[in-house]
């Protein structure tokens, strides 16, 4: 009884914050919506910036909002070695604490990226930081190390020149994270108390970058993960890692899947949407559009509609039909996904250029704002706020 009541005081004390948590890469379910959020849409260097925090190392992972904490990885030293974990108070910008850990694995990567690549997740009551290094930290909400993995260790060839970016997700009481590389991968399901092994699946051996995303089946037991690669997309069950189908068409390895409701847009053939009723065999194929295929940036859907930005040009297209509504050109070249709050869409370029679009019948650009640093990174959205980080400054933009 005493446990019921724990477990019941702690999803309360959630449910009372002023703004839903942003614990994952692209948020709630993956889907980079906030939609309730209010937030800016105009910021420099002097204005409308809550704060501003220097970061102990470099990284292109996105920032995570958990209660009033921002948490984010870097890396530094001469080979990208040492890995950091930061957490900041929302309100304020401070430092609470910080981690770091020598990499156990190589710390190879492409140029364009660094070894803290993955966005880390949270189930609220755990960090997980997955690095490019293949070593899993996991640590409590205060920054007591719970656990660590060495992946390496175990799968001695799951490791490139290119460097490794899928970020991990929680699925009930599963991590599930994917190592995919040219010489040896799998997919990884880890119990999140303890970080032992639940369940391992072979994946195709190819360089991937791409993120896992969930299927909700209604209960735990029959929630799915889908994990996407150059082979097509494969779903499984979150607790068992048991394969339920495959959709064999070759799928991009960069940009990730996104789920809205029962429907899945895949970066397959342009952009695939497939929808899946929970119990069936396979998902139903409702249209491929390869007009709408993104290039790096992962897809958005929100009320009917799908964003694909295929490099600076962003498409709106019904999201049941795949016909296209309208498209406009932004400026600049993109790595960072778009996120979604109060009616519009927040695009930020390589150059540190962030772009506002007004969402509608036609896009409209309402707003171009820089921070005058380099940003490949994901932002996340949280009480009505955006962060957003370089790869030395993490920025919180919303009124001071």
């Amino acid at each position: 009884m005493r446990n019921q009541v724990r477990i019941a005081l702690f999803f309360l004390s959630f449910a009372c914050l002023p703004g839903a948590d942003w614990i994952r890469f692209r948020g709630p379910d993956g889907r980079g919506v906030a939609a309730e959020e209010e937030v800016l849409l105009e910021w420099n260097e002097g204005t409308n910036i809550a704060w501003k925090a220097e970061l102990p190392g470099q990284g292109i992972s996105g920032p995570i909002v958990i209660g009033d904490q921002v948490v984010v990885t870097s890396c530094s030293g001469y080979r990208q070695g040492r890995l950091h974990v930061s957490c900041f108070d929302a309100e304020t910008g401070q430092k609470r604490w910080e981690r770091q850990f020598w990499a156990t694995g190589r710390t190879m990567a492409h140029p364009k990226t660094t070894t803290a690549a993955a966005t880390p997740s949270s189930d609220g009551q755990r960090i997980f930081a997955h690095f490019s290094t293949n070593d899993m930290v996991c640590l409590d909400l205060e920054g007591n190390l719970l656990w660590l993995r060495g992946f390496l260790l175990e799968y001695p060839n799951a490791s490139g020149s290119l460097g490794l970016a899928s970020s991990p997700i929680v699925v009930g009481q599963t991590l599930v994270t994917q190592i995919e590389t040219d010489s040896q991968s799998v997919g990884l399901g880890l119990d999140v108390n303890t970080g032992q092994t639940r369940w391992a699946v072979d994946r195709p051996q190819k360089n991937n970058w791409t993120s896992p995303v969930v299927l909700r089946g209604g209960a735990e037991h029959s929630d799915l993960v889908v994990m996407q690669s150059s082979d097509g997309l494969k779903a499984y069950r979150a607790m068992t890692g048991e394969e339920v189908w495959n959709f064999s068409e070759a799928c991009k390895n960069i940009p990730s899947s996104t789920v809205s409701g029962n429907t899945i847009y895949v970066p397959c053939k342009g952009l695939t949407a497939l929808r899946y009723e929970p119990g069936s065999d396979f998902p139903e194929l409702l249209w491929q559009e390869e007009h709408l295929g993104p290039s790096t940036p992962t897809p958005l859907s929100y009320d009917d509609k799908v964003y694909s930005l295929n490099g600076s040009i962003l498409k709106c297209a019904d999201a049941n039909t795949g016909q296209l509504d309208w498209r406009v050109r932004l400026k600049g070249n993109f790595t960072s996904s778009p996120v979604m709050a109060g009616g519009h869409l927040y695009c930020f370029n390589e150059q540190g250029v962030g772009q506002v679009i007004e969402l509608g019948d036609k896009g409209r650009v309402v707003a171009t704002n820089t921070l005058g640093e380099e940003i490949m990174c994901s932002p996340a959205i949280a009480n009505d706020a955006l962060y957003i980080r370089s790869f030395s400054h993490l920025w919180k933009i919303a009124q001071k």
